[in-house]
């Protein structure tokens, strides 16, 4: 009897099959995409980027953030201060820096860019982001992210919505 409830259904076991293997066949002839180089988007916003990954694993987080943020002449000193003790505190937590990779960069024109890096620390990984404009001819700091949220951010992304 099972042999007959097989073969009422062996035309669909064939289709279904084929297409997996077809399928499977497609995904390995596809070349993978490589990922647009970080220097594309903005050399001389990535050459201070560099920069302040340097200062930041050899130096000290105020002298990274203080470098890059000489770019930029509108900055407020009372948030740069801010900023370079929260990026500390929190260094202070997660342990000693390790390295870095690029999560994502983007470009909304010719004149703004974001880069967006995973922190690797010791005991937590934390993200930094930083956004470029030039106004004119040169490449500033805009605006600079730090947080420790990374790893929740990817958690909640792979929960079920029930959203389309």
């Amino acid at each position: 009897m099972q042999y007959i409830y097989f073969k009422a259904f062996k035309p669909l076991f064939l289709f279904i099959s084929a297409l997996i293997i077809a399928g499977s066949a497609a995904a390995q002839t596809q070349p993978a995409a490589t990922p647009t180089p970080a220097v594309a988007a903005a050399p001389g916003a990535q050459a201070h980027i560099d920069k302040f990954f340097k200062a930041y694993d050899k130096q000290s987080t105020a002298r990274a953030v203080i470098e890059i943020f000489k770019t930029n002449k509108n900055i407020d000193s009372t948030r740069l201060t801010g900023l370079i003790v929260k990026i500390d505190s929190m260094r202070s937590i997660i342990g000693k820096y390790i390295g870095k990779d690029l999560i994502m960069q983007r470009k909304a024109s010719n004149s703004l860019v974001l880069y967006s890096y995973l922190l690797k620390h010791e005991l937590q990984p934390a993200r930094i982001t930083f956004m470029f404009y030039k106004p004119k001819n040169e490449w500033e700091i805009y605006r600079l992210y730090f947080d420790v949220d990374v790893d929740g951010e990817l958690a909640e992304s792979a929960k079920v919505t029930g959203k389309p």
